[in-house]
């Protein structure tokens, strides 16, 4: 064997290699990268979307925290407010009837002075007549007599 053919035929079986490699084996493995390198760019693509989604998630979750706390802080404001109002509403109540009431003992309590001092007058006028009933039962004009008591009852008014 000559070493010129043997390395003529290495040289075209290594060409049919090469042709045959390049025609049916390097585009499925190309194409298998290039889909991988597809997948792994749109992966890339998505988590980079997906960080902005989550950024613009937090952003969101912070804008209705701080909504949330306003409204939570006007409506304890609001209620502190209302509260306070009523408080003073019903201390203004109370002092009316507290007043109404001392106004109301005053008056009866000085209906009931007059009216003690009205019976405390007749029963005087009733034993003043019976004292001087007693003394002078042997006068003859009780009428007087009577007379004398009921000035003597209006004087003591």
């Amino acid at each position: 064997m000559n070493l010129n053919a043997t390395l003529i035929a290495q040289l075209v079986v290594f060409l049919v290699f090469v042709w045959f490699t390049m025609k049916f084996v390097w585009p499925p493995i190309t194409k298998a990268l290039d889909e991988r390198a597809k997948k792994i760019s749109d992966g890339l693509a998505a988590a980079d979307k997906a960080k902005t989604d989550l950024a613009l998630a937090e952003k969101k979750v912070v804008d209705e925290l701080r909504r949330a706390r306003e409204s939570a802080s006007d409506l304890r404001g609001g209620a502190e407010k209302q509260s306070a109002q009523i408080i003073d509403e019903a201390r203004a109540e109370a002092a009316r009837i507290v007043a109404a009431a001392r106004e109301a003992a005053e008056q009866e309590a000085g209906t009931a002075i007059q009216r003690a001092k009205e019976s405390l007058r007749d029963q005087v006028a009733q034993l003043a007549v019976a004292g001087a009933e007693q003394i002078l039962r042997r006068e003859i004009n009780a009428q007087v007599h009577a007379e004398l008591l009921s000035n003597l009852k209006q004087e003591l008014r």
